[in-house]
């Protein structure tokens, strides 16, 4: 059989927000699937600070208006329109100068009437608000719409410019109402059962480093993606940035904020690990939990592939017996337990079993060849 590119990888999920249609891209490449939301998304039409927000620039059309998001720009309408002011909204906007960050909040834009003056090729808010400053917005007033929690930064900087601007927070980010799931997603990061996580936005990143300090576990759950090889696959470079800032050190990121470059980024990565072994002529192929002897799937115990782990990470190089009972995390058995173990994996391999030698009063040692074309890690 031919494995699928993402086949014998699990892979972590922690948006709420078009989780399902994520998912559905990664298990399509045969990926398997833990979803463990780390946020929620509050929408706020029935809050008074929106409606107010609404009504000011109703009543004194603003010059400038900046949509960060998609789902803000969306459910501004959406508010408005349960309000019955959706027409004389877009009215109001329809002479303003609109400025998007990113095509998610310029097609939204686009779709609810508005003509977009321009949108950063960057996708950062800091180029928004630099553009908005070269511009001059002295004495004008700035329609801000906040992208699931208050850009303190961005409003003092406009304000700095001499602009009135007018906050318009359309949704925010919650912790889960049910931190179940999410604690179980850092457990599955911490003890090595996820081979990836994937991240959408700022926020998802922060509580997932919170709802692991929640259960003592930050520390380990941050060791697991800097020294365990757990990859944090992000949306894009502000996602990627915010990441590094928990203390993520190498985060994965496509340069423009996709989902479809997001999963193209984590499949190239995650297919560098593959490895492809020809084993006393055998083929054989490791690729996450999966591995196949001459295309055939076999299925392994935990101990077998800890052992056939072991052997694959010192290819070609004699592992002693207490290094290897080290290695696999079985010091508790016995010399005896593990020559068992090695027996049954000699045993599943078939006609590559004989690649795993034994080395008299040493250990143990993988004889195997890079097949053509294999990248090994």
């Amino acid at each position: 059989m031919t494995l699928l590119p993402l086949q014998g990888f699990a892979i972590g999920i922690t948006a709420d927000r078009r989780w399902a249609e994520q998912a559905e891209l990664f298990e399509r490449r045969g990926a398997t699937v833990l979803h463990g939301p780390t946020i929620a998304t509050q929408y706020l039409a029935s809050d008074e600070a929106l409606r107010r927000a609404t009504e000011l620039v109703i009543a004194g059309p603003p010059d400038y208006v900046v949509a960060t998001t998609g789902i803000g720009v969306r459910a501004w309408f959406e508010a408005a329109q349960a309000w019955g002011v959706a027409d004389r909204l877009l009215d109001a906007l329809g002479s303003s100068r609109v400025v998007t960050r990113g095509p998610k909040a310029t097609a939204a834009a686009q779709v609810a009437g508005l003509r977009v003056w321009s949108s950063p090729p960057s996708e950062r808010l800091d180029d928004v608000v630099a553009l908005l400053e070269a511009e001059g917005v002295s004495g004008r007033t700035v329609a801000f719409q906040h992208y699931g929690k208050r850009d303190e930064h961005a409003v003092a900087l406009l304000a700095a410019a001499g602009a009135d601007v007018v906050e318009v927070p359309v949704y925010r980010y919650r912790p889960p109402a049910d931190g179940t799931r999410a604690r179980a997603l850092v457990d599955a990061v911490c003890d090595r059962h996820l081979d990836a996580v994937t991240f959408t936005s700022a926020p998802a990143v922060e509580h997932l480093v919170v709802a692991a300090g929640e259960v003592g576990r930050a520390g380990q759950l941050l060791h697991a993606f800097n020294e365990h090889d757990v990859v944090a696959a992000c949306i894009g470079p502000v996602c990627a940035e915010a990441a590094r800032a928990v203390g993520i050190d190498r985060p994965v990121a496509p340069a423009l904020g996709r989902l479809g470059l997001l999963v193209r980024a984590l499949t190239d990565v995650l297919q560098t690990r593959r490895r492809a072994l020809c084993c006393g002529g055998v083929p054989v192929v490791v690729q996450g939990r999966a591995v196949t002897v001459n295309g055939v799937a076999l299925g392994l115990t935990p101990g077998e592939r800890a052992v056939l782990d072991v052997l694959l990470r010192h290819q070609g190089v004699v592992v002693s017996r207490t290094a290897m009972v080290r290695a696999t995390g079985t010091g508790s058995t016995s010399a005896h337990a593990l020559e068992a173990t090695i027996a049954r994996l000699r045993r599943h391999l078939g006609a590559a079993g004989p690649s795993i030698r034994a080395v008299r009063g040493r250990g143990y040692c993988l004889d195997a060849d890079e097949c053509e074309g294999a990248r090994r890690p």
